[in-house]
């Protein structure tokens, strides 16, 4: 299905420090990229909520397989820093995140100097941005959605001029039927995504029921719906809310475990973004190509 070489050697560099003056805990980063190549792009990946740079290894070290440098920030909502539901400071750690990518675009060339020999290696004029769950609200932000008030007024403008294209996966829908639990608790999660004009992929599951909403799996596909084109949307019939696993082999919140839908949701990623970016347009048109004479597992629609 996919033209993309992915039996490159990857390697990692943890933690580097990023400058993130007032934020409540020092912002870490991890860079994933392969051993060789030149001209780069960067992926600057967004974790959903309680993960940290050290999960999604599944995604990552597949999409730096496939050439790209990747990103990882340790958000202020990991397990790690105990900051939870009932935290005062839970409330904007939504923007918190938010910055944190701003943080890690704004200091990449720092971040890619500590991280050994990517600076030469990387091309800065190809960022994308890509998230899962929470992250992807978070990587939405930077791709031009908005967050909608209480009276249904769009807040203020986070996109990042130099983020050209991105991937949400399983990203929240509009907030119209939030449960009282996610509305108490999550006011924010109300995208507006009239404003989300960068080339964006939605990867929604068929079977992606959440306790946040009254509605069902197509709240997973707002994202795409909403927002005016280009746009594409994968939507992979029996996926679930990791689609597969994408955090790692195992974990606790998997509850549809498929090592082959993992990898598909990365080499779609990768495929849409090097073609988004114009690094390589094949393995896209290759993707395209299988989904229309796939199997019914999963489906692709572009606008």
């Amino acid at each position: 299905m996919s033209s993309i070489a992915l039996d490159r050697p990857v390697t990692a560099v943890k933690p580097i420090t990023v400058p993130a003056p007032g934020r409540a805990v020092g912002l870490a980063v991890k860079v994933t990229a392969p051993l060789s190549g030149r001209n780069l792009p960067v992926l600057v990946f967004s974790h959903g909520n309680a993960w940290s740079m050290d999960g999604y290894e599944p995604l990552v070290d597949r999409w730096a397989a496939a050439g790209f440098v990747v990103v990882q920030p340790t958000h202020l909502d990991s397990r790690r820093n105990g900051i939870g539901w009932d935290d005062p400071r839970f409330a904007t750690v939504w923007r918190v995140r938010i910055a944190d990518l701003h943080a890690v675009l704004d200091g990449l060339d720092d971040i890619l100097l500590r991280a050994g020999d990517l600076g030469p290696r990387t091309d800065r004029g190809r960022l994308s941005v890509v998230g899962h769950s929470w992250g992807a609200q978070t990587a939405g932000a930077l791709l031009g959605a908005r967050v909608l008030d209480a009276d249904g007024v769009p807040g203020e403008d986070f996109s990042h001029p130099a983020v050209s294209a991105g991937a949400l996966l399983a990203a929240t829908g509009t907030g119209e039927t939030l449960t009282p639990f996610a509305a108490e608790h999550l006011p924010f999660m109300r995208p507006d995504y009239s404003t989300l004009t960068a080339p964006t992929l939605v990867v929604a599951g068929g079977r992606d029921q959440s306790s946040l909403s009254t509605r069902g799996p197509e709240w997973f596909t707002d994202a795409y719906h909403l927002s005016p084109s280009p746009m594409s949307l994968l939507t992979l019939a029996e996926g679930e809310h990791t689609l597969g696993g994408l955090a790692g082999e195992r974990v606790a919140e998997t509850t549809d475990e498929d090592p082959a839908r993992v990898a598909l949701v990365a080499d779609a990623v990768s495929a849409y973004l090097l073609d988004a970016l114009k690094v390589d347009t094949d393995p896209w048109a290759a993707l395209t190509d299988a989904a229309a004479t796939g199997d019914g597992t999963w489906s692709m629609t572009s606008k």
